[in-house]
């Protein structure tokens, strides 16, 4: 008989679409899983399994909570050592207990019921180490979870362990001098983008089946794209940030990273809700992602984002770009380019906050030991503390004024349709991470400096066989509506059901 971890093994590789027959006597060994082998083997789309896909299963008691931790932690133990995703792990499975909470509907305490979902860690998680990808947070061990992490026990969700990230958040390569280099599942010589890197690897290669993501400038968005996932940034003080270290006080989100927008949609019933304690949230009607999900499409009004800065991006991911416009075309949007040159001063206002408040809240650390960063960092918080209180002033006035340029954008049209980023994944080696940066949030950065909601879905590969995003933004609070266009199109489409080949 097979041992319970070459049980695993198979397991594994069937439920992440690896493994498509066995042997009889392969079969009979796992009669007891026999069942699972037909359901997951028979989906044809998608390979990997979606948080749904998941629940259904558990539901349905063909596959048991604890058996899902196991083959996602077989995963991690699998691929981890190569892909780098992961700081820490929670080795050992045990559900979350749902516990009744004033305000929260049972139906709510059980949407995420044993499922593993992934930290990043710049998110505080109690008794879990939270690095911050940081030399000097390595150690910390926080005694409380962050209001996001709270929310997921809630629901039931298993914590499976906090993922890397460019240190402190401040970068989107992935290349951390502390913890390792991150890399992308489909080309390991490439940067899986971040700062969110270790959530969309993790999401990507089914090590888990959810993760949570951090967004100052485009850090959920980017790595989403570059991995083949789904990524969605809520509109600003939607999911509350208590308990994650900052970068910007005023431009930091946090969001799901997953293989399907309807399990963007599961997490977000989950993790938003108005947290009192936390002075960027706001006190708004709850969402009804899953309400909307399915809604018509017919008559949507879509601005198809044009003009010589969306064009400087690379040749194949526009023609994906391109191609998308045309699937919303056939779900009967009317769809006209808009020139969309701002984005280039909304990106650049975005730059100097970003690096001028990570300064502020680093500042003694930067000060008595400037050596304990890496140098990428170290040089972007520098230039933070060089903004004078003039260039800082200017830019602040300068995002409201864009905010306002974004409100009458959006009294015209119902979405806004551009490339996630402008190129696919760089290589690790060869490029000055600082440049990366401004590179790869040149169309992502302007949607937190707007704080509007920004989705970021699978749109197609280029033919060296690395994806390409196309990125989602509506108006503030139109969370739902953003969600129903993503989902629309992935209905539409089959790029979110390919996964690497690992």
């Amino acid at each position: 008989m097979l041992s319970r971890q070459q049980e695993l093994d198979i397991i594994t590789l069937i439920a992440f679409g690896r493994v498509y027959s066995l042997s009889l006597l392969t079969l009979f060994q796992l009669r007891k899983f026999y069942h699972i082998f037909i359901i997951i083997d028979g989906m044809s789309a998608p390979d990997r399994l979606t948080i749904k896909q998941a629940l259904d299963l558990i539901h349905s008691k063909e596959l048991s909570a604890e058996e899902l931790g196991l083959l996602c932690l077989n995963q991690i133990q699998r691929l981890n050592p190569s892909l780098n995703a992961f700081i820490t792990v929670s080795d050992s499975f045990v559900p979350a207990k749902p516990t009744q909470t004033k305000g929260i509907t049972s139906s709510l305490e059980n949407s995420l019921r044993g499922i593993p979902i992934a930290v990043k860690d710049m998110i505080d998680t109690a008794r879990i180490k939270t690095t911050a990808g940081s030399a000097f947070f390595s150690e910390s061990i926080p005694t409380t979870d962050a209001f996001v992490v709270g929310k997921l026990k809630q629901a039931g969700a298993h914590i499976i362990g906090k993922t890397n990230t460019h240190e402190i958040a401040l970068g989107v390569t992935g290349d951390n001098p502390h913890f390792g280099t991150a890399r992308n599942p489909w080309d390991t010589t490439r940067i899986p983008g971040g700062s969110s890197s270790g959530s969309a690897i993790a999401v990507a290669t089914g090590m888990a089946l959810g993760a949570l993501g951090t967004d100052t400038g485009g850090s959920i968005r980017i790595p989403a794209a570059l991995c083949g996932v789904v990524g969605f940034k809520p509109t600003y003080g939607r999911v509350s940030l208590r308990g994650i270290l900052p970068l910007s006080w005023n431009l930091d989100h946090v969001g799901p990273i997953v293989q399907s927008v309807r399990d963007a949609a599961l997490m977000m019933l989950a993790i938003s809700a108005y947290d009192t304690l936390d002075p960027a949230s706001v006190h708004m009607l709850p969402g009804d992602y899953l309400g909307h999900l399915m809604d018509d499409m017919e008559g949507k009004r879509i601005a198809f984002a044009s003009g010589a800065y969306i064009e400087s991006a690379d040749t194949e991911t526009l023609n994906a770009v391109h191609t998308a416009v045309d699937v919303f075309s056939t779900l009967k949007c009317k769809i006209e380019k808009v020139n969309m040159d701002i984005l280039r001063e909304a990106a650049r206002v975005n730059k100097i906050i970003t690096q001028t408040d990570a300064a502020a809240f680093h500042r003694d650390r930067l000060r008595d030991h400037p050596d304990r960063f890496g140098e990428d960092v170290r040089r972007r918080l520098q230039q933070g503390a060089q903004t004078s209180s003039t260039e800082y002033a200017l830019a602040r006035r300068a995002q409201v004024e864009i905010r306002n340029r974004f409100k009458m954008l959006f009294e015209s049209y119902d979405f806004l349709i551009l490339p996630t980023t402008p190129i696919p994944a760089p290589t690790i080696q060869g490029h000055d991470a600082v440049e990366q940066a401004a590179r790869l949030t040149s169309f992502t950065a302007p949607f937190n400096l707007t704080g509007l909601p920004a989705l970021s879905v699978p749109c197609g590969f280029t033919a060296s066989g690395l994806p390409i995003g196309l990125q989602i933004v509506s108006y503030a609070w139109k969370d739902a509506q953003t969600l129903n266009a993503g989902y629309a199109f992935e209905q539409a489409t089959e790029w979110h059901t390919r996964m690497p080949a690992l």
